[in-house]
């Protein structure tokens, strides 16, 4: 499968939002819940407890959906992705990540956490559709 890339439209979207929704399955049962990202022109990054259905599934099944979508002004943009996840549990990109949920999110700092206490979920696209731009 190719790369997939982005547009600088879809890159300054994805860039100025913060919530985006992910879908996880498992025995054929969808889930999906919202969460905070960190887009980094190429791969989007979010946060979860161990003890989370996402991470449970995602730990049987890599595979994920996610949408990031506003509706401004009767005007609808969104990307849609489908991708592989790996996880990040502790380490220099761990550090990394953790700095950047801190310096972005306000509830990283009131719920702060170490490594191997809650992993990040590094999201690797390799489909997209997109709209609106």
């Amino acid at each position: 499968m190719n790369e997939v890339t982005f547009t600088e439209g879809e890159i300054k979207f994805l860039c100025s939002n913060e919530i985006c929704r992910i879908a996880t399955c498992n025995n054929d049962l969808p889930h999906v819940t919202p969460v905070s990202y960190i887009f980094d022109k190429a791969k989007f990054y979010f946060a979860t407890d161990y003890n989370t259905l996402k991470y449970n599934n995602l730990k049987k099944n890599n595979r994920i959906s996610l949408v990031v979508d506003t509706s401004e002004n009767n005007r609808n943009t969104a990307v849609v992705i489908r991708g592989i996840t790996t996880f990040i549990h502790e380490g220099r990109k761990f550090e990394i990540l953790y700095n950047a949920f801190h310096k972005k999110f306000d509830w990283v700092k009131k719920d702060p956490w170490k490594q191997s206490e809650a992993p990040f979920i590094e999201v690797i696209p390799k489909t997209k559709v997109s709209w609106g731009f």
